[in-house]
């Protein structure tokens, strides 16, 4: 029993050496001292903008707002939801990951995508 957990562990540290599998924590998440790299920084970011735009896109759609400037007001909310998070809450060195516009581009059209996606399909099934 004790040795296939040691050899559990000892594979597991291999692919974690080998990079196929990311140690990753959720505890990091909110860890102003957890060290970053940049990949593992921007799929975070990428997530949050599309869970963010699916919220979103759900509510505005189940209001029903219309008009070009909720899109704006989505996109207004996601960047400043998304520097927040790595600005007030991580606290990273923003030059140290390329300067605000990249890491506030990161996940930006995807996220758009789904949240008129969602807003579309909700407002259309729901109100006609």
């Amino acid at each position: 029993m004790k040795e296939s957990k040691s050899s559990k562990l000892h594979v597991q540290q291999q692919h974690q050496h080998n990079g196929d599998v990311s140690p990753f924590f959720m505890g990091k998440l909110l860890d102003p001292e957890a060290s970053w790299d940049k990949d593992q920084l921007g799929d975070v970011l990428h997530w949050i903008r599309q869970v963010v735009a699916l919220i979103f896109g759900l509510l505005w759609g189940a209001i029903p707002l219309v008009g070009a400037i909720w899109i704006v007001v989505f996109l207004v909310l996601s960047s400043g939801i998304i520097y927040g998070y790595y600005a007030l809450v991580l606290k990273v060195d923003e030059e140290e990951f390329g300067g605000h516009g990249a890491l506030l581009q990161e996940g930006l059209f995807a996220s758009l995508t789904l949240f008129l996606l969602a807003w579309i399909l909700v407002y259309s099934l729901a109100h006609f």
